[in-house]
């Protein structure tokens, strides 16, 4: 891949789409893409393993659109972490993330995620093999806490000691993860959201860029938000109404590019779609990302059915993908 091109986007986490397994693919962030130039994508997580024993460049894959671009990986062995920050640095991503969020037992077995907050040191060693070995943003993402160790102090103390191995952003999902007892998604639902714990975070390490994470549901919340941290960062909203970010550029970049409309941005993808089916792809591998865009329309729920039942059954799906643009047109 070409590095210069990312060169030229200094990626700025104002705003940001959450990494998120089995959605932000590079086809979701493909699309994604066609709403809002400015917003920062991150992969779905990579282990370390999956790209040292992998197949490495299926899982560093992306479109050059993409950029600015962060690749998330899931480890806690300073040295695989800093083989893989150096394979994503030379595929020519933006930055590399190292998830501490995550609380399903199947990464907390492997120790990547959340359970890793309890192991300040051990983040701090990573962090720093990883910046010792890019020149690319190193980051993290993590909980204000678990279980068992979630008081304030000792959130500080976690960022304090990553902070010292050189880290300075962190991207702070606010709410604590519960790693037994609770499923990933009642994990982003049941803990409560705590964003006055991460407001001072942000007050007691003003020289950091925090970035709030969890709940957040509209751009008024997002401008907000903004008048405390440094970004914000949005998850399922982002995926289930993705509509949102064809005003993200405007009201938090302040571009006077025009916004595109659904059906423009849906007609974008055709060009990427036929690539993807030339090389024998299913159109349903893209088309999955784009259903958020029919909602709150009449014919919202036909556009749905064309591009989730009616996909599967037709023997010409650009004939369907057209339909279903049409069916987004005045809206």
């Amino acid at each position: 891949m070409d590095n210069s091109l990312s060169n030229q986007s200094v990626a700025s986490r104002r705003f940001s789409v959450a990494p998120m397994m089995d959605w932000t693919d590079r086809h979701c962030r493909y699309f994604l893409r066609q709403l809002s130039r400015h917003a920062l994508l991150y992969t779905e997580m990579v282990t370390t393993g999956a790209l040292i024993h992998g197949d490495a460049p299926r899982y560093l894959g992306y479109d050059q659109s993409e950029h600015p671009l962060a690749l998330q990986l899931g480890g806690s062995v300073p040295a695989d972490l800093a083989a893989c920050a150096k394979m994503a640095e030379a595929a020519g991503y933006d930055e590399v993330n190292l998830n501490v969020g995550c609380p399903s037992d199947r990464v907390q077995n492997n120790m990547i995620g959340a359970c890793l907050m309890a192991h300040p040191a051990l983040v701090a060693d990573c962090v720093k093999a990883m910046r010792d070995s890019v020149g690319i943003d190193v980051t993290v993402k993590h909980r204000i806490g678990i279980n068992g160790r979630d008081s304030y102090a000792e959130l500080c103390d976690f960022v304090g000691q990553v902070r010292d191995a050189g880290c300075r952003s962190f991207t702070v999902h606010a709410r604590i993860a519960i790693l037994e007892g609770l499923s990933p998604k009642e994990n982003r639902e049941v803990p409560p959201l705590r964003y006055d714990v991460a407001a001072q975070l942000k007050r007691d390490f003003p020289e950091l860029e925090i970035i709030l994470n969890g709940g957040i549901k509209t751009l008024e919340e997002c401008e907000a938000h903004l008048q405390t941290f440094d970004g914000v960062m949005l998850g399922r909203e982002a995926y289930h109404n993705p509509y949102l970010l064809a005003q993200v550029d405007q009201r938090l970049f302040g571009s006077d590019a025009p916004s595109p409309s659904r059906a423009q941005a849906l007609r974008n993808m055709r060009p990427y779609i036929e690539r993807h089916l030339a090389a024998g792809g299913a159109m349903h591998h893209v088309t999955r990302h784009v259903l958020g865009l029919g909602s709150g329309f009449p014919g919202a729920r036909r556009f749905r059915q064309l591009l989730s039942v009616d996909i599967h059954k037709t023997a010409d799906p650009l004939a369907l993908l057209d339909q279903a643009c049409a069916l987004l047109e005045g809206h």
